[in-house]
């Protein structure tokens, strides 16, 4: 199977400490991956690299074949988990400047996520509380018709009785011939949605492959896995 995203020998550190060990993967096209670790293991590090807002000590990173740079922000959507947008903006004049700025950018299904959400597109985000900021830029990025979605924690700024509203919104929206990867910790959210799992932890990928599998192999479900392993 062709892949989206490859990463060889890859290392990334911060002064004395090593955040990212030698790793190298392969993400698949036309899957979702969930991308499955405590806090502080790696998992945000990694995603910036990718996105080219870090840049690694050494090794490589190839999304569709390109270096991180400015052709592969042309096929890559990507949900920070902080929100990065300037709070004195309209969420309509945020919709005009993706639809501007994207040539990918879809306002026909932003507008259709808009009322689903039922977000008011003449206010401010300053006014705006932390989850219904989190829903908009949610919506900016699944409105784009990417190669690649990369979604840093989406459900963790939610509560509960809001997640699988979230994780459906996610899941309608996005391109089925792309590859939708999600970074979390809270996996029995997104487990039953995922067709392959990576587990990392300091940085070093301790487990990788398909969720079926991998529950058939273990007798167990992913997220007792995690559990164990990380002694949640």
């Amino acid at each position: 199977m062709e892949n989206i995203v490859e990463i060889k020998d890859l290392k990334k550190s911060y002064g004395n400490k090593e955040v990212i060990a030698n790793m190298n993967l392969d993400i698949p096209k036309g899957k979702i991956v969930g991308l499955l670790g405590p806090n502080g293991s790696g998992k945000s590090t990694l995603i910036k690299l990718m996105n080219g807002l870090l840049h690694p000590n050494s090794g490589e990173i190839l999304i569709c074949g390109i270096s991180p740079s400015i052709e592969t922000k042309k096929v890559v959507s990507y949900l920070p988990e902080r929100t990065y947008l300037n709070d004195w903006m309209k969420v309509k004049d945020l919709l005009e400047f993706f639809n501007d700025f994207y040539e990918d950018f879809d306002m026909d299904k932003a507008n259709n996520m808009i009322v689903s959400l039922s977000i008011n597109v003449d206010e401010k985000l300053k006014t705006m509380s932390k989850g219904t900021k989190e829903k908009v830029q949610l919506i900016l990025v699944m409105s784009r018709k990417a190669s690649l979605y990369i979604l840093d924690e989406p459900i963790g700024g939610v509560d509960p009785a809001a997640r699988s509203y979230i994780l459906k919104t996610i899941l309608t929206n996005y391109c089925e011939d792309s590859t939708l990867l999600i970074a979390t910790h809270l996996i029995s959210e997104i487990e039953n949605i995922c067709d392959d799992i990576i587990f990392i932890s300091s940085g070093n990928i301790i487990l990788q492959g398909n969720v079926e599998e991998i529950r058939e192999e273990k007798g167990k479900s992913i997220d007792a896995l995690f559990r164990e392993e990380f002694r949640c």
